[in-house]
C-alpha cells in the first residue's frame, strides 16, 4: 500500500449552518453527507465546544499519563475499560501507545475515577462529564444534519441513539510517546523511523469525535490510481475531526463510509488524542433505514443489535472488517 502526502479533507463550518436561512442549513448538511460519502472523515470548525473544557480534559489526561508506571497500572488492566499499554484488545494486536478507556455513564465513570485519580476522583469525574456533555452535543448536531442531508423523515432518527440514557458511548485517551524502550519492528519501509502507534481499523460505533494536540500521526486509507493509499491528515488542535463508524455505514446501507485509519508515532513529539465514541444502547437494533433502501440500492446488511456487534468486535482482530459478518447475499434472496 502506497503512502501519500497529506490530504486537505473537507472543512465544515458549523457557525454558517446556524444562520437563519434554512437554505444555508440544507447546503451545509449536504456538504457533511458528501464528505461522509467520499472520505468518511471531515473537520469541523466553529464547533461551539468550549476550549477551556477541552484544555481541562487534556490537562487531566496528561496528569494521568505522567504518573509513575505502578500508579497508572492500578487503573488497569483494561477489561476493556481502564488503562492499557501497547496491547490493544484481547486478540494479540499491539501498538506503540498508552491509553485510558472510559465509559461515559456517570456512575461507571465515578467508580473508575477512584483508581485513576485517587487524590481527587470527584474533580476528574467532573472534568470528564463536562467534556463528554460538550462533545456529545456536537455529535448529536452532526447526526441531525446528516439526517437532514440524507432526507430522513425524522431528523432525530440518528441522534436519538446518543440521547438515550442507556447509550453505550465511550471516551478514549491515547498517548503516543516519542519513543518506547521496547522491541517493535514494522516491515513497512515507507514509515522510516516512525512506528505504528495504533494499527489499521475502522471505528465500530456511529461516529467518533476526535481531538488531538498539534502533532501529526493520523492517516486514512483512500482509493487512488495506484490502489489503496495511506494519506496523512494534518493536525488542528482548534478543530474536531468527525469519523464515520460501522454502525452509521450499516444504517445508511453503505452510503456513508466507515473510513479505515491508523496512527503513526512522531519521533520528535508526543501525541495526545481524545476520542468520543458515540454508540447506541446495547439493545438497539441496527438495520438499514427505509429511506436508504431502494430497487437501485437493495438492502446490504441484516439487522443486528449493538450488543451483538460489540461482542463480535471483541472476538476479532483489530483490522477485521466486522460489517462483512452482517452483509446480505443478494443472490440468495
Amino acid at each position: 500500500m502506497v503512502v501519500a502526502r497529506s490530504l486537505d479533507i473537507p472543512v465544515i463550518d458549523l457557525l454558517s449552518s446556524s444562520w437563519k436561512s434554512g437554505r444555508r442549513e440544507q447546503l451545509v448538511s449536504k456538504e457533511i453527507v458528501k464528505a461522509s460519502e467520499k472520505y468518511g472523515i471531515f473537520k469541523v470548525v466553529n464547533h461551539g465546544v468550549r476550549m477551556d473544557v477541552v484544555e481541562r480534559m487534556e490537562e487531566k489526561g496528561m496528569e494521568f499519563f505522567s504518573l509513575p508506571e505502578n500508579e497508572k497500572h492500578k487503573a488497569g488492566p483494561p477489561n476493556p475499560i481502564g488503562y492499557g499499554v501497547r496491547s490493544i484488545g484481547f486478540n494479540g494486536d499491539m501498538g506503540d501507545l498508552e491509553y485510558l478507556l472510559l465509559h461515559t455513564n456517570p456512575s461507571s465513570l465515578a467508580h473508575k475515577a477512584k483508581t485513576i485519580c485517587k487524590s481527587n476522583p470527584n474533580s476528574f469525574s467532573h472534568v470528564v462529564n463536562e467534556y463528554v456533555e460538550e462533545v456529545r452535543d456536537l455529535a448529536c448536531q452532526i447526526l441531525d444534519m446528516l439526517a437532514l442531508g440524507l432526507g430522513l423523515g425524522n431528523y432525530q432518527e440518528l441522534s436519538r441513539l446518543l440521547r438515550d440514557s442507556e447509550n453505550d458511548s465511550l471516551l478514549r485517551l491515547n498517548y503516543y510517546p516519542t519513543s518506547y524502550n521496547v522491541t517493535f519492528k514494522d516491515k513497512n519501509p515507507n514509515l522510516g523511523s516512525s512506528r505504528v502507534g495504533f494499527g489499521e481499523h475502522s471505528d465500530p460505533q456511529l461516529l467518533t469525535v476526535l481531538r488531538s494536540n498539534n502533532v501529526s500521526g493520523l492517516q486514512i486509507v483512500t482509493d487512488s490510481f495506484n490502489g489503496e493509499t495511506w494519506v496523512s491528515i494534518p493536525p488542528d488542535p482548534t478543530a474536531f475531526y468527525i469519523i464515520i463508524g460501522d454502525v452509521l455505514q450499516a444504517m445508511t446501507n453503505g452510503r456513508l463510509k466507515s473510513v479505515r485509519h491508523r496512527v503513526i508515532t512522531n519521533p520528535q513529539s508526543s501525541r495526545l488524542s481524545m476520542m468520543y465514541f458515540g454508540a447506541p444502547p446495547l439493545h438497539a437494533v441496527i438495520r438499514p433505514l427505509p429511506e436508504m433502501v431502494s430497487p437501485e440500492c437493495p438492502r446490504k446488511y441484516r439487522a443486528f443489535t449493538w450488543g451483538e456487534f460489540k461482542k463480535a468486535m471483541y472476538s476479532l482482530r483489530l483490522g477485521y472488517n466486522r460489517l462483512d459478518l452482517y452483509r446480505l447475499d443478494h443472490n440468495s434472496q
